[in-house]
């Protein structure tokens, strides 16, 4: 009787053992093993469709309710444009009125500055969502965090475009040549707050968009054409007069910043993570690897 109760701990202490090097990934993942406050998840498309509407539209109406102080936005700009020429780097009104030479070129650069903003924006969220569901969550918080925390900045440091300063001859280019280009210019210059340059959203986002494809697309001229977006933005920004140089350094710390709040969130950089993750996680399915 003594041999059959220590050969029974024995086997209870063998089977205890894990038998294979895999065991160990069994485990289910949880926050604390990625370092961060919360694990992936699979994202759900009518509940992304209702986030990012609501989401923009609560912008707009935040940004558009941020009071137009005309006279404080452009001494502003008085400020960045002397910053600039002390820096070396105010050649903005050079290029405005060097491009805006070639009525094709400005024209086409217009109609970029209006819908790109959104279209590039609105088709790599679309790809992460369909090709990367492990990694969307985490790279959308970051686009989130960005805007959001534009929104302060446009508060706190209201800053008046330059084809809206005082004496400084740039060219306003929508106006002058009677595109739509601008919902600041025009006919639409009713419906967006004007003094809202700092920071530039437009780098922030098409930024956010050329390291999200960099990172993540397989094809090697997708990449290279990831990482030309934001310059091309950069470029386009500047020729329409709508931003200055350090308009566009301001969308880059947006975008750092929204980058620290989604590594504080789930622990790493949201390309690290997973490309997909379970429909379900349940208490004996496995967070997959990095594919």
């Amino acid at each position: 009787m003594g041999d059959s109760t220590v050969t029974s701990l024995g086997d209870r202490e063998q089977a205890a053992v894990p038998d294979s090097p895999t065991a160990a990934e069994r485990t289910p993942a949880s926050p604390r093993l990625l370092g961060g406050l919360r694990t992936p998840r699979r994202p759900r498309l009518w509940f992304e469709i209702l986030l990012i509407a609501v989401s923009y539209w609560t912008y707009s109406i935040i940004r558009n309710a941020v009071p137009e102080q005309r006279g404080k936005a452009l001494r502003n700009a008085d400020w960045l444009w002397r910053t600039e020429h002390q820096l070396g780097i105010a050649v903005e009104q050079s290029v405005n009125h060097t491009v805006n030479s070639v009525s094709w070129l400005i024209v086409g650069m217009n109609y970029y500055y209006a819908t790109l903003h959104f279209i590039v924006t609105l088709s790599v969220l679309v790809w992460l969502f369909r090709s990367h569901p492990g990694r969307y969550a985490a790279t959308r918080l970051v686009l989130f965090a960005t805007t959001g925390v534009a929104l302060v900045g446009y508060y706190l440091y209201p800053l008046a475009p330059p084809r809206l300063m005082n004496g400084s001859h740039f060219i306003d280019t929508v106006l002058i040549h009677r595109t739509w280009g601008s919902m600041a210019s025009g006919d639409l210059k009713h419906m967006s707050n004007q003094y809202a340059a700092m920071p530039s959203m437009h780098i922030g986002w098409s930024l956010w968009c050329g390291l999200t494809v960099f990172a993540l697309a397989s094809v090697p001229w997708v990449r290279v054409l990831g990482l030309l977006y934001p310059v091309a933005t950069l470029i386009v920004i500047v020729a329409t007069a709508n931003h200055f140089w350090l308009d566009a350094v301001g969308g880059l710390l947006c975008l750092a910043f929204g980058f620290a709040v989604a590594w504080a969130w789930y622990g790493r950089l949201p390309y690290a993570l997973p490309r997909t993750v379970p429909e379900k996680t349940g208490k004996d399915e496995p967070l997959p690897s990095k594919a």
